[in-house]
């Protein structure tokens, strides 16, 4: 009862992103979708809870948490002005707001650049809850025209098929903009359509310096986080992890 908030990314009492999260995003693999889009997190594990907190869940101080990976993770370079491909008019009035655009207008502040609206959403359907093949399709933007070649940052929140990205760039582009860099908070990663083996029972070692872990876990344990507050790995192994650290070094 002492707390108002709860984490995004595991939804434990206190600050809006607790220092596990934090990790757990620090260490996630920027990547690269088939349409080129950036994005500093795949969208999995504790960066998807994290995403559909910012989008679904009113969590909207998380947006300044993913600005700041976009901006630091990623080699943008120069960029002139930063816009978003917004969402439907429906579903901005439901939420209250639009979380693209709040994503981009955080990482314009990150980057000490204007952010402007360039886009306008055509009426169709809306992408979520839809098929890929229904997806691919996208949906329609039309552009602000604009007399200057700029180099365009457009910004959204999660890349699945990269149709909506697609069609928002060449709306961009059609309009006059000289150049236009897709970048996302997180996109899906390219075996998120394979089927999931089941888990198995492992144990997980945590490796001194130098070593090489055996398995990489989504979200750090409690030792793997305490270990950034300067305590030593061989204090974090228990004993009866010991034959698994045998194996990894």
């Amino acid at each position: 009862m002492m707390f108002t908030s709860s984490c995004a990314g595991c939804n434990q009492p206190g600050v809006v992103l607790c220092h596990r999260c934090r990790f757990a995003l620090a260490s996630a693999k920027a990547q690269v979708s088939d349409g080129g889009v950036l994005s500093p997190l795949p969208f999995e594990g504790v960066a998807r809870r994290v995403v559909h907190g910012l989008k679904y869940r009113n969590r909207r101080q998380v947006a300044k948490v993913l600005a700041t990976l976009i901006a630091r993770r990623l080699k943008l370079g120069r960029v002139d002005v930063v816009t978003w491909a917004p969402t439907s008019g429906s579903r901005a009035r439901a939420r209250g707001y639009d979380q693209a655009e709040l994503l981009a207008r955080a990482v314009a502040h990150e980057l000490g650049v204007p952010c402007r609206r360039l886009l306008y959403r055509c009426h169709g359907q809306q992408q979520t809850g839809h098929t890929r093949a229904e997806r691919l399709q996208g949906p329609q933007f039309r552009a602000r025209p604009v007399s200057q070649r700029l180099r365009v940052l457009l910004v959204d929140d999660v890349v699945t098929t990269g149709a909506t990205m697609a069609a928002a760039r060449d709306a961009l582009l059609g309009a006059g903009i000289g150049e236009v860099l897709c970048v996302a908070a997180a996109s899906t990663p390219a075996h998120a359509g394979q089927p999931v083996k089941p888990a198995q029972r492992r144990t997980v070692a945590m490796a001194s310096a130098g070593s090489s872990p055996t398995t990489t876990p989504r979200m750090p344990t409690a030792s793997a986080a305490a270990t950034l507050e300067g305590t030593s790995s061989r204090k974090a192994v228990r004993s009866g992890w010991a034959p698994s650290l045998a194996r990894a070094s």
